[in-house]
Parts: structure tokens; sequence; C-alpha cells
């Protein structure tokens, strides 16, 4: 099936040349002028993907991407921004575009943006009887990972199907423990760049003095060491996702270069003149809360604007108390496999209540950890809550 795109812009030389850009990649291309013409089109075609520009002669294309999210749910919108325009980018994709592009407008970063879009339209339409995503059993098989049936799980069980159809970043907060990578992960396994790479990194594990290399990489003797060209984590991570842990420790001057790569969707290695085009997704996390830190100087403004298009928090396991029965069968099982142990020994419902009630700091991956203490104290394969050992966690 030739895919069918609807292209929006007032400046016929750059109409003509997205025009062009689509028609060489087998795309039908269909353009507008304005936002009149672009309904027009709209209401009568079937089309697979819509790019924008911002300012028209008689509106906004920020008002075309609302109404494609109200009316069109299933087909990916992109917009056309001025250069440099970031608070135009992120409001774009507050409101449900799936993605921007800047002017001047690289063809080889416009060509990666739609072929994205077009899988994702893809799977929308191979889906059997075109049912809703929720309804999908690999998506529910994948999302069944995020273990509970909780409230508060369930809100992130659907928001994370939602963040899965965009490329917007996302922040995930959450405390310690709480599962912010997993929540990063499934963004990424049930989105169109699962096939390609899901790069995590703790940005509080690399010296300061390292960070622009590991980032960006570098070239062949751009400093004392650097024997060799290396590419750095954006490009590990091109056409896939790049997740930013802890973000909050970032320094100044690398949130500085951050933003910049994340802007102008590209980077430059250390020793190199010219810059790299990179096609990642950010989704950054951290325990942090990152308001005060603006506030405060130690973070910037437009990188956290930038990085918080939208807010993934990732509730506690104290405000899910319910989950807590599941998530213990669920991780003594996964234990007692990696273990090797015959036999998996049962939770006493005392001990199961102790469980409950605990005031978990450090939240699921507390949990993991009691409960592998547990499997090592326990006898006659039954876990008591003397096992659970949780008088020293207090303690501690």
């Amino acid at each position: 099936m030739q895919h069918h795109v609807l292209v929006i812009d007032d400046e016929p030389d750059i109409l003509e040349l997205l025009d062009l850009t689509l028609s060489r990649m087998g795309l039908k291309v269909t353009t507008a002028e304005n936002l009149r013409t672009a309904r027009r089109e709209l209401a009568g075609g079937n089309f697979s993907f819509c790019l924008t520009d911002m300012r028209l002669p008689d509106g906004n294309g920020l008002d075309l991407v609302r109404e494609i999210a109200e009316h069109y749910p299933q087909l990916p919108a992109a917009v056309i921004t001025a250069h440099g325009k970031i608070e135009d980018a992120v409001l774009a994709l507050k409101i449900g575009a799936f993605d921007f592009v800047s002017k001047p407008v690289d063809l080889s970063i416009l060509r990666k943006l739609v072929n994205t879009a077009l899988k994702l339209r893809a799977e929308e339409s191979a889906k059997p009887g075109r049912v809703d995503e929720d309804e999908s059993p690999f998506i529910e098989d994948q999302i069944d990972k995020l273990t509970g049936n909780s409230e508060a799980i369930q809100k992130c069980k659907t928001m994370i199907r939602k963040l899965a159809r965009s490329q917007a970043p996302v922040l995930v907060s959450g405390e310690s423990g709480s599962g912010k990578e997993l929540a990063a992960r499934l963004i990424h396994d049930l989105g169109p760049r699962v096939d390609q790479p899901f790069v995590p990194v703790n940005c509080g594990a690399i010296p300061s003095e390292l960070m622009e290399s590991e980032f960006f990489g570098h070239r062949k003797g751009s400093f004392t060491g650097a024997a060799t060209d290396k590419e750095g984590l954006f490009q590990a991570a091109d056409g896939g996702t790049l997740m930013l842990d802890e973000v909050a420790d970032l320094p100044l001057h690398m949130q500085v270069k951050l933003l910049r790569a994340i802007q102008e969707k590209a980077v430059l290695p250390v020793g190199a003149r010219q810059e790299v085009p990179v096609d990642v997704r950010i989704i950054s996390a951290s325990h942090q809360t990152l308001r005060p830190l603006v506030d405060a100087g130690k973070f910037r403004s437009d990188l956290f604007f930038r990085l918080n298009v939208i807010e993934l928090p990732m509730p506690s396991l104290r405000e899910r108390r319910s989950d807590i029965e599941e998530l213990a069968q669920r991780f003594l099982k996964e234990i007692t496999e990696q273990w090797e142990e015959s036999e998996v020994p049962v939770i006493s419902r005392d001990a199961m209540q102790a469980l409950k009630d605990h005031d978990y700091t450090g939240n699921v991956r507390e949990l993991i950890n009691i409960l592998q203490r547990a499997l090592t104290m326990c006898e006659n394969s039954e876990i008591m809550p003397e096992d659970l050992m949780l008088e020293q966690v207090s303690l501690n």
C-alpha cells in the first residue's frame, strides 16, 4: 500500500522541496497552502502522515494538530517550527504532535521522522479489526511487566500506552526503586522504535570531564588518550531511545550542550568540525524533583521545559500496597529460578501482612532485597515474619 501524506506550508519553495523529497520516498503527496484547504483534504482523504508549518495565512498549524488529535487520533502529525523556537516545539508536542522539525529543514532528519511515523501508522493499521491499542495481546503482554492492578499502577499503564505512540520527550519521576527504567523501556518497546537501540545511561556515574566525549563521541587525537574515533551515546542510540537516568546530576556546562543536541537533533563530537545528525527519542528520569533545582539555578529552565514535555510519575510502593502480594509472589518465583532452588517457598500469612505493612523507603528494589534475604533465612520452604528481618531494615 502506498502511503498518502498531507503537507501544509504557505511558502511555495518549501512546499515544492517537501513534495519532491517525500515523493522520492515513494509516497503519494497532497499539498495545501492554508488551513482551509488542509481541512478539506483531511475530510476527503485517507492519510498516513501530516506535516504542517506553524504559521499559516489563515491561522496556526497548532490548531490543526489539535483537530487531528481529536478527530483523527490514529494520524501522526508533525510540525515545522522556526529555528531556535523551542517553546513552539514543546507546545506542539504537549498538544499531541508526533514530532517536530526545525527550519531550515534538514532532509535527512525529515526522512527519518517520516519513516518512524509511517511505521507507527502501519502498526496501527495492521491490528485486526482496527482494535484499540489497549486490546493488542502483544501490548498487554509487555505492559504486564509492570506488575499490579492498583489504581495508581493502572494509571501508569494507561499513560505508557499513550506515550508509546508519540515521540515527545518524557520525564519519568519517582522515588528510587519505583521502576522508572522499566517504565522507560516499556515506552520504547511499545513504540515504533522497538527494533532500534534502547540506551540507558546514569548521568551521575560519568565523570564530569568525560561527559562530552561519552555523550557526543570524539575524534582521534582530540585529546590525550584519544587513540581512535569513538561514537557517543547519542550515536549509539541513533534511531532508538536514549534514557537519561538521574538527569538532575548533569553539570550546568553539559546541560547547555545537551539542550543544543536535543534541539538541533545533531551532535558535535569532541575534535570534530561538523555536527552529526542523530534521530533519538529522549526519555529522562530523576528521583529528585527538578522544579526546585530550576528555581535554585542548579538546573537550566530551558532544558527542564524541553525534557518535561510530558511527565510520567511512578508511584511509590506505599501508594500501591494492594500490589505488594502479587509483586512478592512474582519476585520470589523469579529469585528462586535465578538461584536454581528446587522449590518456591510459601510466604506465611503473617509474613505477607508484615510485607504489606512495611514502610518501603527503597520501593520495589527494597522488596526484592527483603525477599532475597528471606529466601536465604527460611526453613521448611516457608517464609515466616522473622525471616524478613524487617526490624533490622528499620534500624538501618
